[in-house]
Parts: C-alpha cells; sequence; structure tokens
C-alpha cells in the first residue's frame, strides 16, 4: 500500500502541476459537471463531437472521455472513430452508461471490444454487463435500470477484475464503497456521500476525471486517484451541504483544494 500512496501523491501533484488536458465525448445532460470537475483537479477540458474533433484530440491529448449516455444519431460515427485513433495514438476511458439500451449503444460498445480503452468506470450492473458482453464472464447479473445499477459493488468484483485483464488497465466500480481494480490489485475506496445519487454527473465527471490523471500516470493509479479524490471531496461537501444544489457547489469547491497527500490519505483497503 505504501508505494500505491507514493503513485498517488505524484499523480495528484502533477496534475496541479502540468495541467493536462482530457478531452470528452460525453453526453449533453453533463457536459458542465464533467468540464467543471476536470479543471477543479488541476487539468483542461474540451467537449468534442464531430468525427474530425474526436481524432485530433484522440492524437494531441495523452488520454480521452468517451461516455455513450444521451446518444444522438452521429455519435455512432465519432465515438468510434475517436476509440479507434486513441486506441492506436494514446488512451482512453469508457463509461458503459446504460449499457443494454437501444442498437445504437450497443453496436458501439460491441465495437470497442476491438479497440479497447484502457480504463472503464462504471456501476455494478454496467461492469457485469459489459463484461457479459465481450464474453469475459457468464452471468444472469447485469440489468440496468436507466443509468442505475440493479446490482451490488461485491458482486461486479469478477467483472471487474476480468474486464481489467482483459483491457490491460483499470476497472473502477461506484457504488456505495467504490474499488478499483487492474486485474491483480483490487483496492476498496471509503467515503463519499449520499448525494451523488442524488445529482446528475457525479459517475460522468467520475470518469472524466480518470482520463484527466491517466495523462501523467498509469491506468490503476489514475482510476484510484480519481476515485479517492470524489471519496475524500465529497465526504466535505457532505459536511457543509444544505441539499443537493449546495453539496454540488461544495463538492467542486473540495475538489479543486485537495492535494496529492488529500487523495493518498483516503481511506483505503486491499482486497
Amino acid at each position: 500500500m505504501k508505494e500505491i500512496k507514493q503513485a498517488l501523491v505524484k499523480a495528484g501533484n502533477d496534475v496541479r502541476a502540468i495541467g493536462p488536458m482530457a478531452p470528452s465525448i460525453t453526453n449533453f445532460v453533463t457536459i458542465d459537471f464533467v468540464a467543471n470537475a476536470q479543471i477543479a483537479v488541476g487539468g483542461s477540458a474540451a467537449m468534442v463531437y464531430m468525427v474530425d474533433e474526436g481524432e485530433t484530440v484522440a492524437d494531441i491529448a495523452k488520454c480521452i472521455y468517451i461516455n455513450v449516455g444521451t446518444l444522438m444519431p452521429s455519435h455512432g460515427d465519432t465515438m468510434t472513430a475517436a476509440a479507434k485513433r486513441a486506441y492506436e495514438k494514446s488512451a482512453y476511458v469508457l463509461d458503459p452508461v446504460a449499457i443494454g439500451i437501444g442498437e445504437l449503444r450497443t453496436k458501439l460498445l460491441e465495437g470497442m471490444k476491438d479497440y479497447p480503452p484502457k480504463i472503464v468506470r462504471g456501476n455494478a450492473s454496467e461492469i457485469i454487463s459489459l463484461a457479459k458482453m465481450w464474453g469475459l464472464i457468464d452471468s444472469e447479473k447485469g440489468a440496468v435500470r436507466g443509468v442505475d445499477s440493479t446490482d451490488t459493488v461485491e458482486s461486479a468484483t469478477a467483472s471487474a477484475e476480468a474486464l481489467a485483464k482483459f483491457i490491460d488497465g483499470a476497472v473502477c466500480v461506484s457504488g456505495k464503497e467504490d474499488i478499483v481494480t487492474d486485474g491483480t490489485r483490487t483496492i476498496r475506496s471509503f467515503g463519499g456521500s449520499e448525494y451523488f445519487a442524488r445529482i446528475t454527473g457525479s459517475g460522468c465527471s467520475l470518469g472524466g476525471v480518470c482520463a484527466v490523471y491517466a495523462s501523467v500516470t498509469d491506468p490503476f493509479t489514475a482510476a484510484l486517484a480519481a476515485t479517492n479524490a470524489y471519496n475524500v471531496a465529497g465526504k466535505i461537501a457532505e459536511g457543509e451541504a444544505k441539499g443537493t444544489a449546495s453539496f454540488k457547489v461544495a463538492f467542486l469547491d473540495a475538489l479543486s483544494n485537495l492535494t496529492g497527500e488529500d487523495i493518498a490519505n483516503c481511506e483505503m483497503e486491499a482486497l
């Protein structure tokens, strides 16, 4: 755990020092939150939707974020082109929002198996469903209800580990308690807030922040840094919030004030 904490401190401080741009192709419901969270941790945001823009940012950025929620027809071409280019030139974080709902989303996610991301971020049901879609597990679980999970984080651990090994990267499963795994190391991260489930974009913005940290470090450290940052900032914000709106403001404030040491000192345990 000592080496992991040292890597987390470095990742947090490097992002503040470098300010890496992590472009996103994300759903329009959460654009503002994703961008502001990326900026709050010390990164830079760019939201793109056109095919040529997606390919361009995959060339110039070290990591991009692709979120398949609230799809538009043009996303079929843009996300595919960006994911392929990022797979070849850089890296990308995938958030398989509402997997299994709709033909376009299913086609997109099935295709990404051939050019996989370096980080997958999702709730338990989404992680189980993606692992099953890609033929990595055999499970009857993984049903999604809109963007909500019908499974527990613990039940998704085996799926997360299988996915992480397949992509040679990391998977973070978000829930009441979060896990991050590279297929060999699996860490549970504690903290956060019940308010996360009551605001739009907490999971989406976490994926965007994963991409920021992945611009300066390896996938496992990046995914754990982002998860810890959210758990520390969420806990702080909950203590100051009067409701969902004030929580969101307090959360971004807390996120913007975190140091690498704060991220590393989040309560964790190895599984």
